[in-house]
């Protein structure tokens, strides 16, 4: 099922990397159609992303609402449990060790 449109072919890119991160599974569709804009209608040409499974559509939509808008205003800052590293809250794999962040376990 298609969940959503992208405005470009790099957001989208993103969107599904966060999606099967996040274990949900899906595909890019119209990932080539930016050339036929003109020959057929813009917002047919446009990136979408397609769902799966129906089921996560819920889901998908609160993750790609909080990659769009990126962390709260006052979000505070995590430590990697791996190697102690302090993080600002936008980071979700510490840049020290790679280890990926554990929201449960954040200071």
């Amino acid at each position: 099922m298609k969940l959503t449109r992208a405005p470009n072919l790099i957001t989208a890119h993103h969107w599904v990397n966060v999606l099967v991160m996040a274990g949900i599974p899906c595909e890019l569709h119209n990932r080539y159609l930016s050339g036929a804009m003109g020959e057929i209608p813009a917002e047919q040409c446009a990136p979408e992303i397609w769902l799966m499974d129906e089921r996560d559509e819920a889901l998908a939509t609160g993750i790609l609402d909080r990659a769009r808008n990126g962390p709260e205003r006052n979000a505070k800052s995590w430590r990697c449990q791996s190697c102690g590293e302090t993080l600002e809250s936008q980071f979700t794999v510490c840049w020290q060790c790679g280890t990926s962040r554990d929201p449960l376990n954040d200071e």
